[in-house]
């Protein structure tokens, strides 16, 4: 099932939103989590929305 890139925008945001605060995924870890959900992403792809979506790096986000 091929996500759209709004779909996959929304399961990006939504991982990051659930993450541990102290040890945000990196985007090789968003991209892994995708694929366990049957997602192929790959993390170039996961970085560009994820900076679409003004989601700061997994550096910046950690408390």
């Amino acid at each position: 099932h091929m996500l759209t890139q709004g779909e996959l925008m929304k399961l990006i945001k939504e991982i990051v939103e659930n993450e541990d605060k102290r040890k945000p995924y990196s985007d090789q870890e968003i991209a892994n989590i995708l694929k366990e959900k049957g997602f192929k992403v790959a993390r170039r792809t996961v970085a560009k929305y994820r900076e679409m979506l003004g989601i700061p790096s997994s550096r910046e986000r950690r408390i």
